[in-house]
């Protein structure tokens, strides 16, 4: 379309030099190889044959130029109608990255191996205020085992602070804020001097349990539903 609406710009164009200016059309400049094969007199009889037909010409640039309205609508609203689309497409919420989805699912998958080794969702859904605590104390040891075999397995667990609780300790300046947690009065900058009331911990390595690739676009179970056959 963009190259057709060219073309007939470039046609009106010479309708309407032909038809205003014709001797513009017959230059003195031409190449002497192309006077030679046309007739002496063709300039002058060129230059009255636009002139006798000056109207008609008039009348087909008018014609030409009719026609390419609808063109110039056509073409400048597809142009301008890339924007909103555009727009449109930025603001759109972004799917959710299947790594995502993946390390959810391989945190569900996590729980579960707490919960096989440890009880530990069993633990923490039920109910226990009608427990004595005699029998949470027991429960909670058989919990404790497991839990923290699953946690060395996937975890390499280590303090933040080597030091032993309760003794002084400074904090550097420049310390990552998620490795300190400062209480009590806290005045200028650090480095600080302080008690240590919590070594803290960190893990140097994470082993999450894999997931099947495909799981219907569901997260894994944490613990299947035991049904004994009869």
């Amino acid at each position: 379309m963009r190259s057709v609406s060219i073309f007939a710009v470039f046609i009106l164009v010479v309708l309407l030099v032909a038809a205003l200016f014709p001797e513009a059309l017959v230059p003195d400049t031409l190449p002497s190889i192309l006077l030679g094969k046309l007739p002496k007199d063709l300039p002058e009889n060129l230059v009255v044959l636009l002139q006798e037909n000056n109207q008609q010409l008039l009348y087909a640039a008018l014609g030409i130029a009719v026609m390419l309205l609808p063109a110039i609508f056509i073409i400048r609203p597809s142009q301008s109608a890339k924007a909103p689309k555009a727009r449109a497409e930025a603001v759109r919420p972004q799917a959710q990255l299947p790594g995502t989805e993946r390390c959810e699912a391989e945190i569900v998958a996590f729980l579960g191996v707490l919960q096989e080794k440890g009880r530990l969702v069993d633990f923490l859904m039920e109910e226990i205020a009608s427990y004595e605590d005699a029998q949470v104390g027991a429960a909670s040891r058989v919990i404790h085992e497991g839990c923290r075999s699953a946690l060395l397995e996937h975890f390499d667990i280590v303090p933040v602070r080597d030091e032993p609780e309760g003794s002084s300790v400074i904090v550097p300046a420049g310390f990552a804020p998620d490795t300190h947690q400062l209480t009590g009065k806290i005045t200028g900058e650090a480095p600080f001097t302080g008690v240590l009331v919590h070594k803290g911990w960190k893990t140097n390595h994470v082993k999450l349990p894999r997931t099947l690739k495909d799981q219907g676009g569901r997260l894994p179970t944490i613990a299947p539903a035991q049904v004994e056959l009869k």
